[in-house]
């Protein structure tokens, strides 16, 4: 029995931190296992809101595949591609944008939200308004059965729901409905308690050095409320506890939770050993990084591979849907 399709993409806009791990990597890592994915370097989404500074874009699409595969998605298992690479996708996004209501685009959620987050770009633009449509191209281009995506872009894939079903009732019943593959919610921040972000200069990169990662460390902000050494804690409420919950050992991390509650141990000592837990986990990823930025000849290749693949299914969907809307 053939595999189920699965897409999804990220943005290239600099390298990833520890928030893309835990909120969409992991997942992605899993779920090689099941589907048939397709991940993509978005750098047409990129532009929506780095039009004015396009060249983080071209620096960060290599970087990216290596922090993919760094992590453990593998190229032999998935299909990484650029989507500005496959033309096809801006062909069927300008199809999809002729028959999308201008409304289901303005009462998106997550548009009037981006607008504010990124208050500081000019972002009441076209194809900032527009680039659900291009998600849904990107998504239907290959067919897929669904779409691993957190609780924030779950609208985006009804949305992409909505335009199939409406393409299909015009033209002809050619694309699927992907089902929403809800990413489990992670609850790392920043270092600053805010949702950890290359915007908000509060991330911990995969790639930072240790001696980075130790200072981005130091400078994380704990319980508000512990003022002093000798004030009790509250675990619950620390970020640094949070990280100690994903990187130390279950029975140091209850040791901490009891220390830090009746304040036998300080913010600075447990800081210190979540840092060490925490480039411990990091070091054989950074390995991985340093061979593969040794040898672009690699990332070319997997790139190449992944564009041949992509096109492929690409050309053969254009075909099916020049045919039903007869042009």
């Amino acid at each position: 029995m053939e595999k189920k399709r699965i897409v999804s993409g990220m943005r290239p806009t600099g390298r990833l931190h520890l928030g893309h791990v835990h909120g969409a990597l992991n997942n992605w890592r899993s779920l090689q296992k099941d589907y048939h994915c397709f991940y993509f370097i978005a750098d047409w989404h990129a532009l929506t809101s780095e039009y004015e500074h396009t060249e983080i874009i071209k620096e960060s699409t290599r970087g990216i595949i290596i922090d993919w595969i760094a992590i453990g998605l593998d190229p032999e298992e998935s299909v990484f591609f650029v989507q500005s690479s496959i033309k096809e996708h801006a062909e069927l996004h300008l199809i999809f944008s002729m028959v999308t209501p201008l409304s289901w685009l303005e009462r998106n959620p997550t548009y009037k939200e981006q607008l504010t987050e990124m208050s500081q770009k000019n972002l009441y633009t076209y194809g900032f308004l527009g680039y659900p449509v291009l998600q849904a191209a990107d998504i239907l281009m290959y067919k897929a059965n669904g779409v691993p995506v957190g609780e924030d872009q779950s609208p985006h894939v009804e949305l992409t729901r909505e335009i199939a079903r409406r393409f299909n009732y015009f033209y002809s019943n050619i694309f699927p409905l992907p089902d929403t593959l809800l990413t489990p919610e992670a609850k790392i921040l920043g270092i600053d308690r805010r949702k950890m972000s290359k915007g908000y200069k509060n991330a911990i990169f995969i790639s930072d050095a240790k001696e980075i990662v130790n200072k981005k460390v130091a400078d994380m902000i704990t319980d508000p409320q512990r003022a002093r050494r000798s004030d009790p804690g509250r675990p619950d409420f620390c970020n640094v506890f949070t990280f100690h919950e994903l990187y130390t050992d279950k029975k140091t991390v209850k040791e901490i939770e009891e220390g830090c509650k009746n304040a036998s141990i300080g913010c600075v000592d447990c800081k210190k050993k979540m840092a060490a837990n925490l480039n411990k986990a990091l070091e054989p990823i950074r390995e991985k990084i340093r061979k593969l930025e040794a040898n672009p000849k690699i990332i070319d290749n997997i790139i190449d591979e992944g564009n041949n693949k992509a096109r492929k299914i690409a050309k053969n969907t254009m075909e099916e849907v020049r045919e039903v809307v007869k042009i």
